[in-house]
């Protein structure tokens, strides 16, 4: 384990052609994307979980609950290659033509019409629906609004952390939660910060972090910032509800930050980075704002590092778009590159860079399962909630098999900002 997640100094040496996949904007789909989920060989639960996601994915559009949905996503598609049909096809004696199949015309319709919905049905869960447009904000107003991502992941809106000896018995019997507050403090450690006086939460989300350090530092002064309101005001709530005086929450844009320089002695970043569109501007203002002698630490999802030798498939670009695009990133870099923007502000010491995937990744498929044995919040809001439940599972289990194979890793960064 402790190989895992190692920091090791970082050597600020680019690649001659370092390829930026993130900077493209374009999507090429290539009919790839749901295909990808087919289940793969796995062991038990794993293989169970891949196989019927796609399944309930398709009960989910075909269901008489999700008429609406059908409408709009399955209906038009099945129509236009409908009006297509007979330009293309050449006409033939339905009956002669099933006859040497063994299959009657009734069947061979329901057949046909049956392959056309599930094209159907691929075609709307390949397509990305929440691409960045300047729009986060709006998008955590309304997962915290709609109170799902809250009752199932907590507090935290970040993976969870699970040592070797409990992903050796098995992921599924730890829980959930706990594996996210597992992760704070194992991110504290590994930042190398002692007793902070006051702390800055980037991205906050609904405070978790913050009131958890808060806590943990009743000497300290605590502060997270975020692009939604609706977050502003939950975690507001809850700090009140623990009693917490040395907590507070701003929305405030973490490129742009309201704060003087040299404010903060602890900055802590924990996946915030995905959503920015400068991933330069976002670690100058973190370091700006950080005091001398102070510590910034960065945990964020990161694709990996592109060379000449180790270029993008066009299959990686694909899969990297979707998911740049159905949770409204920007784009990912790798945790090389993160490394070199931090050397390249002149003003901190000690860059070091570490790959938390084998501790983290259990969260994507343990998240699906938590929904799995506790799905009644979901059933009680109706099909838009149906709908859109579905299209997270897919995305939590693209990100899953992303991570699994090396496309992305978990990043971690630290260093400490130089005397002045």
């Amino acid at each position: 384990m402790a190989a895992a997640v190692r920091a090791r100094p970082f050597t600020a040496t680019r690649p001659d052609s370092h390829i930026a996949i993130g900077q493209q904007r374009r999507c090429h789909q290539a009919g790839r994307g749901l295909a990808g989920l087919a289940p793969r060989a796995a062991a038990g639960d794993e293989e169970c979980l891949a196989a019927t996601s796609v399944s309930h994915t398709a009960q989910a559009v075909t269901s008489s609950s999700s008429t609406q949905f059908a409408q709009q996503h399955a209906a038009q598609p099945l129509a236009d290659l409908a009006a297509a049909a007979p330009a293309a096809v050449p006409q033939a004696d339905t009956a002669a033509a099933a006859a040497p199949l063994g299959l009657n015309p009734t069947t061979a319709l329901l057949l046909g019409g049956a392959v056309l919905a599930g094209y159907g049905i691929k075609k709307v869960f390949d397509t990305p629906s929440r691409s960045y447009d300047q729009n986060v904000g709006q998008e955590y107003d309304a997962w915290t609004e709609e109170g799902v991502l809250e009752y199932y992941w907590g507090e935290h809106i970040h993976l969870g952390y699970y040592t070797e000896e409990e992903r050796a018995r098995g992921y599924k019997k730890k829980n959930f939660i706990q594996a996210k507050y597992d992760f704070i403090d194992e991110m504290f450690k590994w930042s190398g910060s002692d007793t902070p006086q006051k702390v800055l939460d980037v991205g906050c989300g609904i405070g978790g972090t913050s009131r958890f350090l808060a806590a943990k530092f009743p000497q300290a002064s605590v502060t997270g910032i975020t692009l939604s309101p609706n977050q502003v005001k939950r975690g507001t709530e809850l700090a009140a509800e623990r009693g917490l005086g040395n907590v507070k929450f701003q929305v405030m844009d973490a490129l742009k930050m309201e704060f003087p320089d040299n404010s903060f002695d602890l900055v802590w970043a924990c996946e915030s980075g995905e959503h920015m569109p400068d991933k330069k501007a976002y670690v100058d203002e973190m370091v700006r704002v950080l005091k001398p002698g102070g510590t910034l630490v960065i945990a964020t999802w990161c694709q990996r590092e592109e060379t000449p030798q180790t270029p993008f498939s066009e299959s990686d670009r694909e899969r990297l778009q979707f998911l740049y695009e159905e949770w409204a990133h920007p784009y990912f870099v790798s945790k090389e590159e993160y490394g070199r923007i931090m050397e390249g502000t002149g003003q901190l010491d000690n860059v070091a860079t570490a790959d938390w995937t084998a501790p983290t990744i259990n969260s994507w498929r343990h998240s699906i399962w938590v929904g799995v044995w506790d799905p009644w919040i979901v059933v009680f809001k109706g099909p838009r909630i149906w709908y859109k439940t579905v299209r997270e599972i897919v995305t939590l289990e693209r990100m899953h098999r992303a991570f699994d194979d090396g496309l992305m890793e978990y990043g971690m960064m630290k260093a400490k900002k130089k005397a002045a």
